[in-house]
Protein backbone atom coordinates (compact mmCIF):
# COMPACT_ATOMS: atom_id res chain seq x y z
CA UNK A 1 0.00 0.00 0.00
CA UNK A 2 1.24 3.65 -0.64
CA UNK A 3 0.87 6.37 1.32
CA UNK A 4 -1.92 8.03 -0.72
CA UNK A 5 -3.76 4.52 -0.50
CA UNK A 6 -3.50 5.03 3.52
CA UNK A 7 -4.51 8.58 3.24
CA UNK A 8 -7.63 7.42 1.05
CA UNK A 9 -8.05 4.49 3.34
CA UNK A 10 -7.93 6.96 6.48
CA UNK A 11 -10.42 9.59 4.71
CA UNK A 12 -13.21 6.88 4.29
CA UNK A 13 -13.10 5.44 7.64
CA UNK A 14 -12.38 8.65 9.89
CA UNK A 15 -15.90 10.05 9.67
CA UNK A 16 -16.98 6.35 9.97
CA UNK A 17 -15.15 6.19 13.48
CA UNK A 18 -16.07 9.52 14.37
CA UNK A 19 -19.62 9.29 13.61
CA UNK A 20 -19.86 6.00 15.42
CA UNK A 21 -18.51 7.53 19.09
CA UNK A 22 -20.93 10.12 18.64
CA UNK A 23 -23.62 7.14 18.43
CA UNK A 24 -22.23 5.58 21.15
CA UNK A 25 -22.06 8.96 22.89
CA UNK A 26 -25.74 9.49 22.81
CA UNK A 27 -26.53 6.33 22.94
CA UNK A 28 -24.88 5.63 26.35
CA UNK A 29 -26.14 9.31 27.58
CA UNK A 30 -29.71 8.11 26.63
CA UNK A 31 -29.41 5.15 28.00
CA UNK A 32 -28.38 6.59 31.60
CA UNK A 33 -31.22 9.26 31.31
CA UNK A 34 -33.63 6.18 30.87
CA UNK A 35 -32.38 4.12 33.92
CA UNK A 36 -32.20 7.58 35.89
CA UNK A 37 -36.03 7.64 34.68
CA UNK A 38 -37.12 4.78 35.71
CA UNK A 39 -35.09 5.25 39.06
CA UNK A 40 -37.13 8.27 39.90
CA UNK A 41 -40.64 6.67 38.64
CA UNK A 42 -39.81 3.37 40.64
CA UNK A 43 -38.76 6.18 43.86
CA UNK A 44 -42.20 7.79 43.16
CA UNK A 45 -44.14 4.63 43.58
CA UNK A 46 -42.62 3.58 46.79
CA UNK A 47 -42.76 6.75 48.20
CA UNK A 48 -46.55 7.12 47.21
CA UNK A 49 -47.26 3.96 48.75
CA UNK A 50 -44.60 4.47 51.89
CA UNK A 51 -46.21 7.78 52.96
CA UNK A 52 -49.71 6.59 54.03
CA UNK A 53 -47.65 3.99 56.10
CA UNK A 54 -45.25 6.54 57.54
CA UNK A 55 -48.24 8.61 58.56
CA UNK A 56 -49.83 5.64 60.34
CA UNK A 57 -47.07 4.88 62.03
CA UNK A 58 -46.98 8.39 63.31
CA UNK A 59 -50.56 8.60 64.17
CA UNK A 60 -50.35 5.71 66.29
CA UNK A 61 -47.02 7.05 67.90
CA UNK A 62 -48.83 10.58 68.61
CA UNK A 63 -52.12 7.87 70.28
CA UNK A 64 -49.70 5.83 72.24
CA UNK A 65 -47.82 9.01 73.55
CA UNK A 66 -51.44 10.62 74.39
CA UNK A 67 -52.36 7.12 76.23
CA UNK A 68 -49.62 7.36 78.46
CA UNK A 69 -49.13 10.54 79.30
CA UNK A 70 -50.27 10.69 83.18
CA UNK A 71 -53.59 12.38 83.48
CA UNK A 72 -55.44 10.07 80.84
CA UNK A 73 -53.39 7.01 81.87
CA UNK A 74 -54.32 7.32 86.14
CA UNK A 75 -58.26 8.57 84.44
CA UNK A 76 -57.95 5.19 82.25
CA UNK A 77 -56.15 2.94 84.21
CA UNK A 78 -58.07 3.02 87.69
CA UNK A 79 -56.60 0.52 91.09
CA UNK A 80 -58.05 -2.64 91.14
CA UNK A 81 -57.27 -3.26 94.67
CA UNK A 82 -56.44 -0.66 97.53
CA UNK A 83 -52.32 -2.15 97.33
CA UNK A 84 -50.25 0.58 96.22
CA UNK A 85 -47.99 -1.67 94.68
CA UNK A 86 -50.12 -2.96 92.77
CA UNK A 87 -51.23 -0.12 91.09
CA UNK A 88 -48.04 0.86 90.23
CA UNK A 89 -47.24 -2.32 88.64
CA UNK A 90 -50.68 -2.21 86.99
CA UNK A 91 -49.79 1.24 85.44
CA UNK A 92 -46.29 0.42 84.29
CA UNK A 93 -47.65 -2.74 83.06
CA UNK A 94 -49.84 -1.02 80.48
CA UNK A 95 -47.50 1.52 79.35
CA UNK A 96 -45.33 -1.40 78.53
CA UNK A 97 -48.19 -3.62 76.73
CA UNK A 98 -49.21 -0.08 74.64
CA UNK A 99 -45.70 0.00 73.90
CA UNK A 100 -45.11 -3.50 72.71
CA UNK A 101 -48.02 -3.39 70.71
CA UNK A 102 -46.66 -0.10 68.59
CA UNK A 103 -42.90 -1.87 68.49
CA UNK A 104 -43.13 -2.24 64.78
CA UNK A 105 -43.81 0.98 64.24
CA UNK A 106 -40.49 2.31 64.75
CA UNK A 107 -39.45 1.21 60.91
CA UNK A 108 -41.63 3.99 59.75
CA UNK A 109 -39.90 7.13 61.70
CA UNK A 110 -36.92 8.11 61.58
CA UNK A 111 -33.99 6.89 64.73
CA UNK A 112 -34.19 10.42 66.85
CA UNK A 113 -37.89 10.03 66.98
CA UNK A 114 -38.01 6.63 67.85
CA UNK A 115 -35.38 7.62 70.54
CA UNK A 116 -37.34 10.04 71.82
CA UNK A 117 -40.40 8.21 72.14
CA UNK A 118 -38.64 5.43 74.07
CA UNK A 119 -37.33 8.60 76.23
CA UNK A 120 -40.80 9.63 76.89
CA UNK A 121 -42.32 6.05 77.95
CA UNK A 122 -39.33 5.57 80.50
CA UNK A 123 -39.57 9.04 81.79
CA UNK A 124 -42.97 8.42 82.40
CA UNK A 125 -42.48 5.15 84.38
CA UNK A 126 -39.69 6.84 86.34
CA UNK A 127 -42.44 9.05 87.46
CA UNK A 128 -44.58 6.36 88.78
CA UNK A 129 -41.81 4.80 90.74
CA UNK A 130 -40.79 8.31 92.12
CA UNK A 131 -44.60 8.93 93.52
CA UNK A 132 -44.56 5.38 94.75
CA UNK A 133 -41.29 5.91 96.77
CA UNK A 134 -43.96 8.63 98.74
CA UNK A 135 -44.86 7.56 102.17
CA UNK A 136 -48.63 7.04 100.94
CA UNK A 137 -50.30 3.73 101.75
CA UNK A 138 -53.23 3.47 99.38
CA UNK A 139 -53.85 3.02 95.69
CA UNK A 140 -55.87 5.85 95.19
CA UNK A 141 -53.46 8.29 97.44
CA UNK A 142 -50.49 7.23 94.74
CA UNK A 143 -53.00 8.11 91.86
CA UNK A 144 -53.38 11.86 93.81
CA UNK A 145 -49.60 11.96 94.24
CA UNK A 146 -48.88 10.82 90.73
CA UNK A 147 -51.55 13.32 89.01
CA UNK A 148 -50.09 16.11 91.47
CA UNK A 149 -46.58 15.29 90.59
CA UNK A 150 -47.11 16.05 86.82
CA UNK A 151 -49.50 18.70 87.49
CA UNK A 152 -46.15 20.73 88.24
CA UNK A 153 -43.62 19.84 85.70
CA UNK A 154 -44.50 19.28 81.64
CA UNK A 155 -45.40 15.78 80.69
CA UNK A 156 -42.41 13.53 78.74
CA UNK A 157 -45.23 12.66 76.42
CA UNK A 158 -46.24 16.46 75.57
CA UNK A 159 -42.02 16.73 74.47
CA UNK A 160 -42.41 13.93 72.89
CA UNK A 161 -45.50 14.71 71.06
CA UNK A 162 -44.21 17.97 70.25
CA UNK A 163 -41.17 16.60 68.44
CA UNK A 164 -43.60 13.88 66.59
CA UNK A 165 -45.10 16.40 65.31
CA UNK A 166 -41.90 18.64 64.41
CA UNK A 167 -41.23 15.56 62.19
CA UNK A 168 -44.46 14.93 60.54
CA UNK A 169 -44.60 18.61 59.58
CA UNK A 170 -40.75 17.90 57.88
CA UNK A 171 -42.79 15.73 55.78
CA UNK A 172 -44.23 18.24 53.91
CA UNK A 173 -41.04 20.18 52.86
Amino acid sequence: MTSDQILQLFAYTFPSIVTGAVAFYFFRLHTNNEEGRRRFLLHKDSQKDALPLRMQAYERMALFLERIAIPSLVVRVGPLTDNKSDYENLLIKNIETEFEHNLSQQIYMTDECWNIIKAAKSATIQMIRKAAMSETETADKLREDILTETMEKASPSTTALSYVKKEIGELWH
